[in-house]
């Protein structure tokens, strides 16, 4: 499971400076993105299934579930730092030689998942009805959403176990087995909720039942890959209670950093319902706010792609700087930039080319669709800029960087939500509001990002 030290860099005979090995370092980008990129993509469908075997069900299962379902993702992304924290302190060992210690920090980062997520399971079932209450539904949708949210939250725990593996698979330089668990629990998580929603006769609860049952699997067939790995070379299996902390105190940033983005998110979409109506009223609002979410989802799904190069920077910088190869670590970083601009320009250019059609496969509203189109080709010439912000981003959170990332994440989310409430209200309009998105929002988490990666300051060598 140890992954090999990166290969010293050869000098040139004239420069005398580090010759890059830039097919060397594109393998590695490769082998590790590809199916980080896939596996990310495998995510989605489990929720996809969900909403597909719910939606037979009628209208309120299906209002239901999607409450039930924003209130779990919101957990899972607030948690995402077990996945990100354990990644980089587990390439540190790798780097540094010491696969013992990089498998016991891994197996502390499961054991803060198992906390956190006994936690939240306890929490989520007593709290389940206020929080489905929030949201304002009538009787019926909030009666069905409470007890739907009352099964998944039995998943917590085995879901915030998955993340913390995947991470120290990632930390191992391992991304296929992640691929391989994502894509069988996403077709177990398919067979489980149609027979339990329609052979067994379960209904609803069928759906979050099936789901946790898939979820089960997934993080069993993960501590079999992590424990084998540690009893293979000796690491302890017994929570060490300094560990957890040292892992959970290394997370805050990083909990920091994600609410920052979910911050500016739901800026945005706020910033969607204030501008100036006009002469269309209530109806016109709605073709922005129906607009504005076809757009996010695009960009979302774009952003997988994005998000594998940032995967693969986690792995590989935590690795190098865990070795001491800080001129490693420069080429490395420079190559996977540019993979980051390639990317998000090709990217940006398949999103332009199919903007006049994309809205035909979500809408039949011409309104909507028109909308789409100019919405469409902001972001994709955002989506350049988005391609370099990712792979920073990735290199930073490897780097162990998280605090810079916090706080840079408070000072991007204090520049850019004034600047897209002024334009939403006062030049109006959801094309502005994603001009301020694409342009405000990303390129000050580029002109951050960038001044940090020239300095040396995170550039920390060591287990």
């Amino acid at each position: 499971m140890a992954a090999a030290r990166p290969a010293p860099g050869r000098r040139g005979r004239r420069a005398g400076r580090p010759l890059i090995r830039w097919t060397e370092h594109d393998r590695e980008i490769r082998r590790l993105g590809v199916p980080a990129f896939l596996a990310l993509v495998a995510e989605p469908v489990f929720l996809l299934s969900d909403a597909a075997v719910v939606g037979h069900l009628g209208t309120p299962e299906l209002a239901a579930q999607g409450i039930a379902a924003v209130v779990m993702q919101t957990v899972v992304g607030l948690c995402v730092f077990l996945a990100y924290g354990t990644t980089a302190s587990v390439a540190r060992r790798i780097g540094a030689g010491d696969t013992r210690g990089a498998l016991a920090q891994g197996v502390d980062g499961v054991w803060l998942a198992v906390l956190i997520g006994l936690v939240a399971t306890v929490a989520g079932v007593v709290l389940s009805g206020w929080l489905v209450g929030l949201f304002g539904v009538g009787a019926e949708v909030g009666d069905l959403a409470t007890t739907y949210l009352r099964i998944s939250v039995l998943g917590t725990v085995p879901l915030l176990v998955v993340m913390a593996s995947t991470g120290v698979l990632r930390g191992l330089q391992d991304t296929r087995t992640p691929l391989v668990v994502a894509v069988a629990g996403a077709l177990l998580n398919i067979v489980f909720n149609v027979v339990l929603v329609y052979p067994a006769g379960l209904g609803l609860a069928g759906s979050a039942v099936g789901t946790v049952v898939a979820q089960l699997a997934c993080a069993a067939a993960f501590l079999v890959v992590v424990v084998r790995g540690a009893r293979r070379h000796g690491a302890p299996l017994r929570p060490d209670t300094a560990g957890i902390r040292a892992a959970a105190r290394a997370g805050v940033p990083l909990v920091v950093r994600t609410l920052t983005l979910r911050a500016a998110f739901l800026v945005t979409t706020y910033a969607v319902t204030l501008g100036p109506v006009g002469a269309g009223g209530d109806a016109a609002r709605d073709v922005d706010l129906a607009t504005h979410q076809l757009a996010l989802t695009l960009w979302t799904f774009l952003s997988f792609v994005l998000d594998a190069i940032a995967i693969a920077a986690q792995a590989i910088t935590g690795r190098y700087l865990g070795a001491g190869d800080v001129a490693g670590t420069r080429a490395v970083t420079r190559r996977m930039v540019q993979w980051g601009v390639v990317s998000g320009v090709v990217t940006g250019v398949l999103l332009a080319a199919a903007s006049p059609v994309l809205g035909v496969l979500f809408t039949g509203d011409g309104a909507v669709r028109d909308l789409l189109v100019p919405v469409l080709l902001v972001a994709a010439l955002g989506q350049p800029v988005a391609g370099v912000v990712f792979v920073l981003d990735g290199v930073l959170i490897g780097a162990g960087d998280g605090r810079y990332l916090a706080r840079a994440g408070l000072v991007v989310l204090l520049v850019y939500a004034p600047v897209v409430l002024l334009l939403a209200t006062t030049v109006g309009g959801l094309v502005a509001v994603w001009a301020a998105f694409a342009g405000v929002f990303m390129g000050a988490r580029l002109v951050v990002l960038l001044r940090r990666q020239r300095t040396d300051a995170w550039m920390v060598t060591g287990a």
